[in-house]
């Protein structure tokens, strides 16, 4: 009898041993803090931000229960990217989920040790931000927004393809930012190849953006090109509001922007990125390190295309263009 008992006894370690990590690292009774540093500030209220909460709850982690998000939003500015990090840390959050390229190096430069979760890194590496790829070290993971040669030149090539006349584009770039010079290159080549020239339309930060606009137009664009930074998105409502002003079809590297008043937009699906990056922090705090999970590319792209804008500019989008669009907003 003995025997048997003691048998059961070491049955049940060797299945406590097997429980999954979640189920022990949890410290019950505990309201986990989430740092969110981002630069658009409508992120709570669109489907990017309840796709984050909904990778929590999926999770176990209910905002509101065990769960609080303090929200912060730099609108595209370094300065204040410094100043919401250093917050974040005095608040003693238990993770950092950053958003935006301005975010990720300035949480890093405020913690070697609160976890950090990229929502959309653009190149990690190239940024000194992680190791690598597959093993990032430190305390930085999370998911990369790839802008390939490759992807670069099929946004190119899909606004040609919808608006076949444009020839000269405005190019909506920050010029202080790295990533912006370096998508800024792989769309020049491929702008070679359609046939486009590119005109640069420099500006720092979002009060700069309409005097930017106004001088390109003096070269004569026939349509704009925003590329993916946090400035165009912070401030997508000007970029969209001065294109339909002056009759230009745009192009966009979020889809937000299309869905509201942009012609069309071609990225990476933030609301799914958003709810991978939530998945991310719920392994950390289940005792994952940041250094053991390999950071992620994206897998769900959409092409946005509104037909109200295109019929405002008297436009018609040909039909093999519009098959491809995962979203057609009539």
């Amino acid at each position: 009898m003995l025997d048997v008992r003691r048998r059961h006894f070491i049955k049940l370690l060797g299945g406590a041993a097997a429980w999954p990590l979640a189920a022990r690292a949890q410290q019950p009774g505990k309201v986990y803090r989430v740092g969110f540093l981002a630069n658009d500030p409508t992120i709570p209220t669109t489907a990017a931000g309840q796709a984050f909460r909904d990778g929590l709850h999926e999770n176990g982690f209910v905002e509101g229960q065990n769960v609080s998000i303090e929200w912060r939003f730099m609108q595209g500015s370094i300065e204040r990217a410094a100043e919401f990090a250093a917050e974040l840390i005095r608040l003693n959050v238990d993770v950092i989920v950053s958003s935006g390229t301005q975010s990720h190096p300035a949480v890093k430069r405020a913690t070697a040790k609160i976890p950090i979760v990229m929502a959309n890194s653009q190149d990690p590496v190239g940024q000194g931000l992680v190791a690598s790829l597959a093993h990032p070290g430190g305390n930085i993971t999370g998911l990369v927004q790839i802008e390939s040669a490759q992807f670069g030149g099929k946004r190119l090539q899909l606004f040609k393809d919808a608006v076949p006349q444009i020839s000269r584009v405005g190019v909506i770039i920050n010029p202080e930012l790295k990533t912006d010079a370096a998508q800024w290159d792989v769309s020049e080549r491929a702008a070679d190849s359609l046939g486009i020239t590119l005109q640069a339309v420099r500006a720092r930060q979002g009060s700069e953006l309409i005097g930017a606009l106004t001088t390109a137009m003096q070269a004569g664009p026939n349509a704009l090109f925003a590329l993916g930074n946090g400035m165009n998105l912070t401030y997508r409502k000007v970029i969209v509001d001065f294109a339909a002003e002056h009759r230009l079809p745009s192009m966009h590297s979020f889809t937000e922007a299309a869905t509201e008043g942009g012609l069309m937009a071609y990225a990476p699906s933030r609301p799914d990125l958003f709810r991978r990056a939530a998945i991310y922090v719920a392994k950390i705090f289940n005792g994952a390190k940041p250094a053991d999970l390999p950071i992620e590319q994206p897998t769900k792209f959409e092409l946005v295309i509104n037909l109200r804008t295109a019929k405002a500019l008297g436009l018609t989008i040909p039909q093999p263009v519009l098959l491809l669009a995962d979203e057609v907003i009539e």
